[in-house]
């Protein structure tokens, strides 16, 4: 079992994403966004995907959005409003992203339903870390956490750098487990 903490685990990440250099974030991004890519191609162009705007120094990038934009029917973002599930609107392009509550780029309005997660064949999830079980680390808020539990259909993939990808965390019991992960270097891998 797991010695740290979910904040000890959160701290570590968070002080290690503000050392990564510049160079290398891009480097990742570009590979998230030739993975997300192909993952999409597989989908088909009618598939519907539930993803999301990197802030700060999370994985991926805006250009991770417009290679899925490119190949599926619909990409879907998070609206991030108290209390409760995410709401999601249609990704729009780079252009059409809003300041939003805290300190997130969204889409405009009009927003969709939390239950829309239903409709999408996979779900790509931000998260800090991710274990070999499936267990995600989030932020802590707990948006993930309400709308995973909307969500039983979608293939749940939890997006991290290939060193936030670990052995064992810290598990809930509200926790939703991740079916998959994909990292920049180890690309999309299935979880036990």
């Amino acid at each position: 079992m797991t010695s740290r903490t979910k904040s000890q685990w959160r701290t570590a990440i968070l002080a290690s994403r503000r050392e990564m250099d510049a160079d290398t974030r891009a480097a990742e991004a570009d590979a998230l966004a030739a993975a997300a890519r192909e993952i999409g191609v597989t989908l088909g162009a009618d598939a519907t995907v539930c993803a999301y705007v990197p802030v700060g120094r999370e994985p991926g990038s805006v250009a991770m959005l417009d290679a899925l934009a490119g190949v599926v029917g619909r990409v879907l973002l998070p609206v991030a409003r108290e209390p409760g599930p995410l709401e999601w609107a249609p990704y729009r392009g780079a252009d059409a992203l809003v300041t939003a509550p805290y300190g997130l780029k969204e889409p405009a309005p009009p927003f969709l339903p939390p239950d829309v997660v239903a409709e999408a064949a996979l779900l790509l999830v931000p998260a800090l870390a991710v274990d070999r079980r499936g267990v995600r680390l989030g932020r802590g808020a707990g948006f993930y956490d309400r709308t995973l539990a909307l969500a039983s259909g979608p293939r749940l993939v939890a997006v991290v750098r290939d060193t936030e990808f670990v052995d064992e965390l810290p598990e809930d019991p509200h926790d939703v487990r991740m079916r998959e992960v994909l990292t920049p270097r180890g690309g999309l891998r299935t979880l036990e």
